[in-house]
């Protein structure tokens, strides 16, 4: 039988997650306010001489422009990934105002954890039996490098990597064991999500991605052979029920015959026990209740 595939080969990535620098955003917001006041105000004072002093208090203006625009807000649950031309400088995690180099790129990714419910997939389990079956992941960005550089859409990619995990382990186990050994589908299902979550955490590992958790939300036979797989278990059902109820009506008739003959309440030979097991065991195995025959003559008449 097929084995689910947990160790699965992906690329190693190219680049990891680190820390961009950053200042506090408060201080630098009031050094920027603090140079466009002055640029401004300087300007003001040497507009009617003009010259070369005019240049200062222009170059201390757009200084501050561009000391404003490297304020950056983060909000919890959310992250920035920097980018310089064009190379990877670094994250920003801290929620709040901070300050970074003002000539980057800040690529918003969310870092709240998400989940992924996967349409109803129809496939053939490990027997060739088509079944329907769907999943819900639960997942993290965990490196927001890996992430945006890593694959082109981390998001399609683990709604791709969850939907290609679920087939794979459909089709590595049966829906039922039938009394053969090894798992199934329908019966461990703590083990085959335990199974689910590990295939699914080695496909999206590259991408930076953390699976929490994942569950089976849907497992059911298809429509073209679910009566025919009930009435297998129906029938499977009912061999099991006559065999318990066999079992216990040759333990009674062993019992009553043991005590009959203990208690010396009456001699039987071999033809009137087998005659006495036969009737116990209609009256004890049969599916119907008997009509009772009562015996006003002797024994043998």
């Amino acid at each position: 039988m097929a084995q689910p595939l947990t160790g699965v080969e992906m690329p190693t990535p190219e680049v990891r997650e680190r820390a961009a620098f950053q200042l506090p955003g408060i201080v630098m917001f009031l050094v920027a306010l603090a140079l466009v006041v002055v640029g401004v105000a300087g300007g003001a004072m040497v507009s009617d001489t003009g010259g070369p002093l005019l240049v200062v208090p222009v170059v201390l203006t757009l200084l501050g422009v561009l000391t404003f625009r490297g304020l950056l807000a983060v909000s919890p649950g959310e992250a920035r990934v920097l980018q310089y031309l064009g190379r990877y400088t670094g994250t920003v995690r801290t929620d709040g105002l901070c300050w970074v180099n003002p000539l980057t790129t800040r690529k918003p990714v969310s870092t709240r954890i998400r989940n992924h419910e996967t349409a109803v997939m129809k496939v053939n389990d490990a027997d060739g039996s088509p079944i329907e079956i769907a999943a819900v992941v639960v997942w993290q960005v965990d490196d927001t490098a890996q992430a945006v550089f890593e694959v082109d859409d981390f998001v399609a990619f683990v709604s791709i990597q969850t939907e290609t995990a679920v087939r794979h382990i459909a089709t590595s186990y049966p829906y039922d064991r039938h009394d053969t050994p090894g798992l199934s589908l329908r019966e461990n299902a703590d083990e085959i999500t335990e199974k689910l979550s590990a295939e699914i955490s080695a496909r999206v590992r590259s991408a930076g991605v953390r699976v929490i958790e994942s569950r089976l939300t849907h497992l059911a036979y298809a429509p073209e052979v679910a009566q025919a797989m009930l009435q297998r278990q129906q029938a499977g059902a009912v061999v099991a029920a006559k065999q318990r109820i066999v079992e216990g009506a040759v333990g009674m008739v062993e019992l009553a015959l043991s005590r009959l003959a203990d208690q010396e309440v009456v001699e039987l030979d071999e033809e009137r026990k087998a005659a006495m097991v036969s009737n116990l065991l209609v009256v004890l195995c049969g599916d119907r209740a008997t009509q009772p025959v009562v015996n006003t003559g002797s024994l043998y008449h």
